[in-house]
């Protein structure tokens, strides 16, 4: 009885390790890209990595009677672009994962088509939706839960509205096989941040130069309530924001409070031109790298506008995507 169940068991264990060895041998080490580009026979094609709302050059390949190829190895699925344009801003996005797939761009149409990978089915199935009102990235997470594009969808486009109670539940939800990834570890970034940036938390300190190239920092608005406006010269969400903020700025300026404006801008003539172009008389500073800056890191900053409003201790009473969400906190504290 016994010799009979350890033959079982050895036969059980042999059998689950060729199935185990026939898997690994099956599975892709790396990847191969077998491509075409649309209008174009000749020239060089770049493969660039998509993170933090930038891309990086990863490879380049030679196009050939229209044709082109690329093989290597990614560590994980992760979101990538390819373009003809050595510089481009804005590649064309698929995602990169190690498996053999055909690719066609039509960079005149703004178009690209990846078969052979079902990362890209889920991947270009829920970009093309996720725009649209009645998207539920929580369906997503439930029916994806072990997928890279799932957290990237999440971090890209809606981890940004989320309080940390939403963020948090949308987080738990994940499979643990993508821990550690690149952008599960952005969300779990995130919340550590929006950990320190919840309200009755004093609100980390900063210090970036302002108009005439001096340091300013907020610790320097202790004593008085405080409206901090992240906003940008290039984001029409915020300038159409902007009259708002100045007839709050109008309307408690006598009341101990002030506006402190933090530019996400590039260039320095476009953002002084819109201070004075909307008349936001009130305090400025910026970085000149944009989303790069350390303090869009500093205060989880994933979306402008956004705003917080400070008590004279430079404690958090409330944050907002909107105007009115931070004016509807100074009528209860300041008054009418």
């Amino acid at each position: 009885m016994v010799a009979t169940n350890s033959k079982s068991l050895m036969m059980a264990v042999c059998t689950a390790v060729a199935v185990s060895l026939s898997s690994c041998a099956d599975k892709p080490k790396g990847y191969v890209i077998e491509g075409s580009v649309v209008g174009t026979e000749s020239g060089t094609i770049y493969l660039k990595k998509y993170e933090d709302r930038a891309f990086t050059d990863a490879d380049s390949a030679v196009i050939t009677d229209g044709k082109f190829r690329f093989e290597g190895v990614t560590p994980e699925d992760l979101a990538y672009g390819l373009t003809t344009v050595k510089d481009s801003r804005s590649p064309l996005m698929f995602f990169l994962a190690n498996e053999h797939i055909n690719v066609q761009i039509d960079e005149s149409a703004n178009a690209i088509t990846v078969s052979g990978s079902p990362v890209n089915d889920l991947y270009f199935s829920n970009q093309a939706l996720v725009g649209q009102d009645g998207y539920r990235i929580d369906s997503l997470v439930a029916a994806h839960p072990s997928s890279a594009v799932t957290p990237y969808l999440l971090m890209h486009y809606f981890a940004w509205s989320m309080n940390l109670e939403q963020l948090n539940t949308l987080r738990s939800q994940l499979d643990a096989s993508l821990n550690g990834t690149f952008y599960v570890n952005q969300i779990d970034s995130l919340m550590g941040r929006l950990e320190s940036l919840q309200v009755g938390s004093v609100a980390p300190d900063f210090t970036l130069l302002d108009p005439n190239g001096q340091p300013l920092s907020l610790s320097s608005f202790r004593g008085k309530y405080v409206w901090v406006d992240f906003w940008a010269s290039w984001c029409p969400d915020c300038r159409r924001e902007n009259p708002s903020v100045v007839a709050a700025y109008q309307r408690f300026k006598d009341k101990n409070f002030t506006v402190f404006g933090v530019s996400l801008d590039r260039k320095e003539e476009a953002w002084l031109n819109a201070i004075e172009k909307d008349g936001l008389t009130w305090s400025h500073v910026v970085d000149l790298r944009a989303w790069q800056a350390d303090v869009v890191s500093l205060y989880a900053i994933r979306w402008v506008p956004m705003g917080y409003l400070l008590d004279p201790n430079g404690v958090i009473l409330a944050s907002s995507t909107t105007a009115q969400g931070l004016i509807d906190k100074l009528e209860e504290v300041l008054g009418d």
